[in-house]
């Protein structure tokens, strides 16, 4: 029988969320969305502001509640993030109900919201009854900026909320921090078209191994073929090099445009990685595995015959699926 879809997608507010939520429900057909914000109302109805306060304030101006504000002097990112901790866990387990209802009821649901904090949600213990998948939103601070500006206005609530911009911001971080913490991918929404591809790359796990042969300055035109043009992802490497019985083996999982290009920036600006890592490309002659995906089946096939014609295949794997 086939695992229901459980997709975690948080980020603080401004950065997209429901709208990704929304068209990666309707892409994939799920019937149901749902929001934290919600969640946290029925629980506010249950737990009162006088045992709860931080509860009773929104994730942004939750440290406010903080009784020993003191452990915080000088360290306003810390006291922020210790209330919005605060804030979230009151709401982790009627979320935590939420999923396992929807198992029970073997029901498709997409969870969005800012509660959803890594670390929080045992997602591993869901994985034998779930397809589940959790993913962490982020923008740059312009983008997130605007974003939230818009939403603010449109939400009709824009005085209060844009007051408190550094402090969603501070969540956006600690967010992320704790995704990378516990291997939740970090999604940059840049556009929504490539924000769903690279989540449902992650998602479907339509994948296939391919023998590569190129260059380390060709990094730059293979990762942009797979994670720009077509929302893919680079999984694991594997060097073959002679006299070793066993290949040298490297994980990797490459999703992510900002992340591909800091990685080869960082790259070209270090003469010395750069000089060790073609000299790992030479003695295998240039010759190493992927494994890549995509969002689609379609799309794989579209990339592969990309890979072939910009001459980035070993010979063995010129051939499409």
């Amino acid at each position: 029988m086939r695992k229901p879809y459980v997709i975690l997608i948080g980020s603080a507010s401004g950065i997209g969320k429901s709208t990704i939520a929304s068209q990666l429900a309707n892409t994939l057909g799920i019937t149901h969305t749902i929001e934290t914000d919600f969640i946290r109302e029925i629980v506010r109805g249950i737990i009162g502001p006088e045992y709860a306060p931080a509860l009773h304030k929104s994730s942004f101006d939750a440290y406010v509640t903080i009784r020993d504000k003191h452990r915080f002097e000088g360290n306003k990112e810390g006291l922020i993030s210790a209330g919005f901790e605060e804030h979230a866990a009151f709401v982790i387990p009627a979320i935590e109900k939420v999923i396992q209802r929807a198992i029970n009821d073997s029901d498709d649901v997409v969870i969005e919201g800012v509660h959803l904090v890594p670390g929080f949600i045992d997602i591993e213990k869901y994985k034998d009854v779930a397809s589940i998948h959790f993913f962490v939103l982020t923008t740059d601070e312009e983008i997130h900026k605007e974003r939230f500006v818009k939403r603010a206005m449109a939400i009709k609530r824009g005085g209060k909320h844009l007051e408190y911009f550094k402090e969603n911001r501070i969540i956006n971080n600690y967010l992320v921090k704790q995704a990378v913490e516990h291997n939740i991918p970090v999604i940059n929404n840049i556009d929504i078209d490539n924000t769903i591809k690279r989540m449902l790359s992650i998602i479907k796990q339509i994948c296939k191994n391919l023998l590569f042969q190129n260059s380390v300055d060709e990094l730059g035109k293979l990762t942009d073929i797979i994670i720009n043009k077509y929302g893919g992802r680079l999984v694991d490497v594997t060097y073959y090099l002679p006299g070793f019985g066993e290949p040298l083996k490297r994980k990797v999982n490459v999703y992510d445009p900002v992340e591909a290009e800091r990685f080869i920036n960082r790259l070209n600006q270090n003469p010395k990685r750069k000089k060790d890592l073609e000299n790992l490309y030479h003695l295998s002659d240039n010759v190493h595995s992927h494994q890549i995906c995509a969002p689609d089946e379609v799309t794989l096939k579209k990339m592969i015959k990309e890979l072939d014609e910009k001459g980035l295949l070993f010979k063995k794997d010129k051939e499409q699926p």
